[in-house]
């Protein structure tokens, strides 16, 4: 186990060099990386005062995570809208609970403004579901799957590219809970909060190897 553990951190540091990296990672070596979770501030935004906060913390922002999250279908051709959307600052995770509170106009606000990079992975589908809640035109949106792909990655999930650049892993665990919960359990919680945390994280790096 120890041979098998020093492998996988080699690899992990030669992902600091670009010209090093690897183009995939197994699954036994991801299962060897240490697990890692968002540990900062986490604001579930329910109050006026609280969305307020966090527009103006986003709005300083050059560069935030986005994702959001769906519930589960269970039936060939069932589908369902967003019903949390959640958005990574320097500073926070700020999550938004689409049924809680009216959250159009700050997300239309974030997602149209051109000054402000939205960063993530297969956006291109959450933000077609998106649209069906509110209109919206994006701008200034980066898909990191489509970089990573363009680079020459065969793997190109939130999940892979955290083990292969940031050397750690996330877990899978409530991806596919009631995400409609008027109270989310706190494992849905950070498990939201580090989807879009690491999201941002993984844009800092490919603009540090200088692939954004």
């Amino acid at each position: 186990m120890q041979n098998r553990l020093a492998v996988v951190k080699r690899i992990v540091l030669e992902t600091r060099h670009v010209n090093a990296i690897p183009h995939e990672i197994t699954r036994e070596a991801l299962a060897l990386l240490p697990v890692q979770r968002y540990e900062g501030t986490i604001v579930v935004v329910a109050t006026g005062q609280e969305l307020e906060r966090a527009m103006h913390d986003i709005r300083r922002e050059r560069v935030v995570g986005f994702d959001t999250e769906t519930p589960p279908t269970f039936r060939k051709g069932q589908s369902h809208r967003p019903t949390l959307a959640q958005v990574a600052t320097a500073h926070a995770a700020y999550l938004f609970q689409l049924k809680r509170m009216d959250f159009a106009g700050a997300l239309t606000e974030l997602l149209e403004s051109p000054g402000i990079i939205k960063t993530g992975v297969a956006l291109a589908d959450d933000l077609r579901k998106l649209k069906e809640r509110f209109p919206f035109t994006e701008r200034n949106i980066v898909d990191l799957g489509v970089v990573a792909r363009r680079h020459g990655l065969k793997q190109s999930g939130v999940r892979n590219l955290a083990g292969i650049f940031l050397g750690f892993r996330i877990t899978k665990g409530p991806r596919t809970s009631n995400w409609r919960r008027p109270i989310l359990a706190p494992a849905q919680i950070h498990y939201a909060a580090t989807d879009a945390w690491v999201c941002r994280e993984l844009f800092l790096h490919f603009e540090r190897l200088g692939w954004c």
